[in-house]
């Protein structure tokens, strides 16, 4: 009886042990999927240039003991001879009294009101600069490096150049104050552009902070002596504007040979900048001193398979890399210090160089 039904239920369901058309159709579209995904992937890897996590490990084991500051510490202590590369955004010049100018919460942009500007943002865009380039000097008279003294956190890149250890440093910033710190000028990638030189628009025509200071405080638009007829920009990157070449020069092979990469007062936000955390080996460490965290891995990385942006909570603390230290910038780069060691050093630093160039400031005035 058992058998007629089971056979019973077979006529009934004359398909159910056969692989059909349907199944097989299902098969290879899945497979067309994958391929195509796979494509896809390889294609941004590439031009990305990010690593491929099937390609290369996600991380080595053992290269931090743990992930914290301390595991950062003892892996710089055994490693003497550490090619370190720093990247910095606003927030270590904020203790400077230099505010964020890319910020329209910033206040910096209430003296422009007058000018009715279509968005705040508008005075940092070249077409609008063009047409209109008075709001711009009127706002850069609040951010030219006219008496600000660089922080902490640019001492302590600094000292890690004199101790050997400094690859390269990249920063966001504009203020100039990691050449007012010492920081050579081979050592140094300004992302963002510069104060520090500007330029003729129409003739091309260079010229030096100096000048340009002389014209902007006196509340004259600085027209070049050249050509006679082109403004003079400063060399600051705007929206819309190329990165300058020398940053993707040295990004191509900086990143590559790092290892150890630290991360201060960034958000993390602005590309290609935000972008070069990516760039290094899966065996270097990444510290990201910051008052939160930020560059963190998003849905659509780890969808793809892409090895990109920062992983804090890895769930092996054996094979992870990054390490996260939430606080002010001044104070994560102090500890750091104190913890290899070097915090009196530092500390004496700043003080000296402070001292330096408040005399310098002082010869000035009296001049």
């Amino acid at each position: 009886m058992e058998k007629h039904n089971d056979e019973q239920e077979k006529d009934n369901n004359p398909d159910e042990d056969k692989p059909g058309p349907s199944s097989e159709n299902t098969e290879t579209e899945t497979e067309g999927e994958d391929s195509g995904m796979e494509k896809i992937r390889k294609y941004l890897i590439q031009k990305l240039k990010l690593y491929d996590s099937d390609n290369e490990q996600e991380s080595c084991p053992g290269v931090l003991k743990e992930l914290t500051i301390d595991g950062i510490v003892d892996y710089i202590k055994q490693n003497p001879k550490c090619k370190i590369i720093t990247m910095a955004g606003a927030g270590i010049s904020t203790s400077a009294g230099i505010p964020d100018f890319r910020s329209s919460s910033s206040g910096l942009y209430h003296n422009l009101e007058k000018y009715n500007l279509p968005h705040p943002q508008a005075v940092f865009e070249l077409d609008f600069f063009m047409e209109n380039p008075e709001p711009f000097f009127t706002l850069a008279k609040q951010l030219l490096p006219e008496g600000f003294k660089p922080t902490l956190c640019h001492y302590f890149i600094r000292l890690l150049w004199e101790k050997g250890l400094l690859l390269r440093h990249y920063t966001q910033n504009i203020d100039t104050l990691e050449r007012i710190a010492g920081l050579p000028t081979e050592k140094l990638i300004e992302a963002h552009g510069t104060f520090h030189t500007g330029h003729c628009l129409k003739c091309k025509a260079p010229y030096t902070l100096e000048w340009m200071k002389e014209k902007i405080l006196e509340s004259v638009i600085p027209k070049c002596e050249e050509c006679e007829e082109g403004v003079v920009k400063p060399d600051v990157v705007f929206f819309g504007e190329m990165l300058p070449e020398r940053f993707h020069y040295f990004a191509d092979r900086d990143f590559v040979h790092a290892d150890l990469l630290i991360i201060m007062g960034s958000s993390l936000v602005v590309q290609p900048f935000a972008s070069l955390i990516d760039r290094v080996r899966p065996s270097c460490p990444r510290l990201l001193i910051n008052k939160e965290k930020a560059g963190m891995q998003d849905r659509l990385s780890r969808f793809l398979g892409l090895r990109q942006g920062l992983i804090f909570d890895s769930k092996n603390s054996n094979s992870g890399r990054d390490v996260a230290w939430l606080g002010d910038c001044d104070t994560g780069c102090q500890l750091l210090a104190d913890k290899l060691g070097w915090g009196e050093e530092l500390k004496a630093l700043m003080k000296r160089e402070h001292e330096r160039l408040d005399a310098e400031s002082s010869n000035v005035k009296n001049s």
